[in-house]
């Protein structure tokens, strides 16, 4: 059976092959993970069709090839037999911190499970693995991490930069080199000069007061955590004015085609989300129909998955407009690159206690938020563009302790 490269998204065009869990003449049941893809988007593990044996691979690892290209061949007429699985073994570290694994099964760790090996300080080679044919998974690295770091492990992250919390799973960056750019990143670099060369950004921001807001978030955020679960951040709230803006103006809910101004009827909000060595930006969809309490359960989920690298090509696809909270590390100003086919995307940045002159020309210490837009100036003029943050900007500081989550 001839294997092509999957529609990993609806806008997606092309991927690239990160590397291939079987090799020339493996065993392959149906469903069983054989290829990983790399996207803009996202890293996915392409399940087999069918059942069979890898006879030949055509697209190499790191190359990149168009959707519906030819990358490999599954025989289904061969029949040989497949290695017995391993017992399933609940991941630990083993006991003297020493290896367990051998190089060709940790070479079919997916990057989404390295990555959280990293992040949890767990060392991938003192895992055994309860996937398929001994593969470790994600479950395995949770469930060692609860059990604390190995002996190995502990020693690599003293001795390497990549080990330690917060750090890029690029190489350590030295003056004078070269980094090489992943797949993911030359695919987002494409994206993003595509983006800024193709729609004509316009750019505009307000101050908004959100004292009131921020008391209020203040006074529900142990509730809200202990009840729910996930934490109360600003975030959900500035969500929810933000689908209230695009209800009011459901022209910033729009995309530029070739055929026209295309309006879509649901709003799917995309939130920005860095990791280590990229951003990626899930989908909360239909937006419109949550309250606060839900978008703040939808994207602390999402955020979740982000980070553990279980995101999925359909929590990717589908976005109408994005919002970025640049403010969680800092910033006070940004001027965001729309994302692909969007009219608009909107940061919050940090809130900042300043002197602000109030009703009767006084002087008072506000909690005070810039909200930045960028927008696609085919859609959206600036008179409109100007009227939506207006209505953001009165519905956040109309938040306060009588609301309702």
């Amino acid at each position: 059976m001839k294997i092509t490269m999957p529609q990993l998204g609806e806008t997606v065009t092309e991927g690239t092959v990160a590397q291939w869990l079987k090799k020339i003449g493996d065993p392959i049941e149906k469903y069983e993970s054989f290829v990983e893809v790399t996207t803009d988007k996202v890293n996915a593990e392409v399940p087999s069709p069918v059942t069979g044996v890898l006879t030949e691979i055509i697209a190499k690892e790191g190359e990149t090839v168009p959707i519906g290209a030819l990358i490999a061949v599954i025989d289904e007429a061969i029949v040989k037999a497949a290695p017995a699985a391993a017992s399933p073994v609940r991941a630990t570290p083993s006991r003297n911190g020493g290896a367990v694994n051998p190089p060709d099964l940790l070479r079919g760790v997916s990057p989404a499970v390295r990555r959280l090996a990293r992040e949890r300080h767990v060392d991938l080679a003192t895992l055994r693995g309860t996937g398929t044919n001994g593969r470790i998974t994600a479950d395995d690295v949770v469930a060692a991490a609860h059990e604390g770091p190995s002996a190995a492990t502990a020693a690599r992250t003293m001795e390497t930069p990549e080990a330690k919390p917060g750090k890029s799973t690029y190489a350590a960056p030295v003056p004078g080199t070269t980094i090489p750019l992943s797949p993911a990143r030359k695919i987002i670099a494409q994206r993003m000069v595509e983006s800024k060369h193709t729609a004509p950004h316009a750019w505009t921001m307000v101050e908004v007061d959100v004292t009131s807001l921020w008391k209020w978030r203040a006074s529900e955020k142990e509730r809200f955590q202990r009840e729910k679960g996930h934490p109360l951040t600003l975030l959900p709230f500035f969500i929810h004015a933000v689908v209230d803006a695009l209800k009011a103006f459901p022209l910033m809910n729009a995309r530029f085609t070739d055929q026209g101004i295309a309006v879509v009827k649901e709003i799917h909000v995309g939130l920005a989300v860095a990791l280590d060595s990229n951003l990626i930006v899930p989908v909360i969809r239909d937006a419109g129909n949550l309250s606060i309490s839900g978008l703040a359960i939808a994207a602390g989920k999402l955020i979740e998955r982000a980070r553990a690298g279980k995101l999925g090509a359909d929590d990717l696809a589908g976005g109408t407009f994005t919002v970025n909270n640049t403010g969680a590390n800092g910033s006070i100003l940004s001027a965001p690159i729309l994302n692909g086919g969007q009219a608009g995307i909107v940061t919050m940045e940090a809130v900042v206690k300043r002197p602000v002159v109030v009703e009767g020309d006084a002087i008072a210490i506000r909690s005070m938020m810039n909200v930045c837009l960028s927008l696609d100036h085919r859609v959206v003029d600036g008179a409109i563009a100007s009227a939506f943050l207006v209505n953001l900007k009165k519905s956040l500081e109309a938040m306060g302790p009588t609301g309702a989550l």
